[in-house]
């Protein structure tokens, strides 16, 4: 089938280049995208070809109805069906188009449009026939205060460096709001939502979902893990496959804990589980348990995926989330993502 087309126009040559480069490598749009610089050559070729999405600058616009190519006869006669003005002059509107101010994030632009599309109901991204490079990573422990949040977050961050990343908490209470200063517009039930709702919609809500901090993208966890806990094991696997299915994320980090269904089933779809345990009698009691109804249940697939890490005290932890990357804990995960993961995958 035919690759539907994705069209930018903008006379400033420098911002639309930027503009298409960060689309091509954030974006993920199943389009064929083509970058015009003149209305010239967006009319050319426009005689011969349909473009489904059209961005364009509020100046170039004005210089199609200078020619006489109203945009809404335009779009009526070429099928256009998302056209999006880049504003520039903050002059009247018309209803006619979707006006995104020009003047912000190329992130914030894209999240406009899908939400747009997304309400419209124009848009259902699909992704069949790819293959699949998701590699699913858990980090789980029975021991509490073990640093496991920490680890998972510094894992991520630096394994964002060289890949696309995905990071998800699923702790009763993550302090995530607390810990970043802000409240988030949407979290994990939002997906959840999509998920048993609106499936087909998920793909274009799920940029708008969400967040980054220092290359590392992570929905924010549910606020109340009295509704995570009413999701089955075998959902939140089904959600994981749909997630892999609609995105190109390399890995998958899984923050898990006990305070939730389907801990056991999520951990068998793990490629690589971590769990961190401690020296001290309760610690050690804990994992003891762990591990005898991982043996009474026949689960030997997690027992051969688990690697069990042990850490010194470190003095000094990075208070700001987005540093992760920095001080003793990172060289310690440094050392295992150079001799576990990355050996391992060749």
């Amino acid at each position: 089938m035919k690759q539907k087309i994705f069209a930018i126009c903008d006379s400033e040559e420098t911002y639309a280049f930027k503009l298409a480069e960060y689309i091509v490598e954030k974006g993920n749009f199943p389009y064929s995208l083509h970058l015009f610089t003149s209305t010239e050559e967006l009319s050319i070729f426009l005689k011969d070809n349909e473009i489904f999405i059209l961005l364009i600058s509020e100046s170039a616009m004005t210089k199609l109805q200078m020619k006489n190519l109203q945009l809404k006869k335009l779009q009526k006669k070429l099928d256009i069906p998302n056209v999006f003005v880049l504003e520039e002059t903050g002059q009247e509107k018309t209803e006619e188009y979707v006006y995104i101010d020009k003047f912000q994030s190329p992130d914030k632009i894209i999240k406009t449009m899908l939400e747009q599309m997304s309400e419209a109901g124009d848009w259902i991204k699909e992704r069949t026939g790819q293959e699949s490079r998701l590699k699913i990573i858990g980090v789980y422990s029975p021991v509490r205060r073990c640093l496991q949040t920490s680890f998972a977050l510094t894992m991520g961050q630096l394994l964002a460096k060289e890949h696309k990343v995905l990071y998800l908490n699923f702790e009763c209470y993550s302090g995530f709001s607390q810990m970043f200063h802000k409240e988030f517009p949407a979290d994990m039930m939002d997906v959840v939502y999509y998920f048993k709702c609106a499936k087909e919609k998920l793909s274009i809500r799920l940029p708008s979902i969400v967040q980054t901090i220092n290359g590392l993208d992570f929905i924010p966890p549910g606020q109340s893990f009295l509704d995570m806990q009413g999701i089955s094991g075998d959902k939140w696997v089904e959600l994981l496959q749909l997630l892999e299915s609609i995105s190109d994320y390399e890995y998958l980090i899984l923050d898990l804990t006990d305070g939730m269904n389907g801990l056991f089933e999520l951990l068998s779809r793990c490629y690589k589980i971590y769990t961190i345990t401690k020296d001290d009698c309760l610690a050690m009691a804990k994992m003891h348990q762990y591990e005898q109804i991982l043996q009474l249940n026949a689960m030997d697939d997690i027992v051969s995926k688990t690697v069990k890490c042990r850490f010194p005290f470190f003095e000094r932890l990075p208070s700001d989330l987005s540093l992760m990357t920095h001080g003793e804990l990172a060289g310690y995960v440094k050392a295992i993502i150079q001799e576990d993961l990355y050996e391992q995958t060749g």
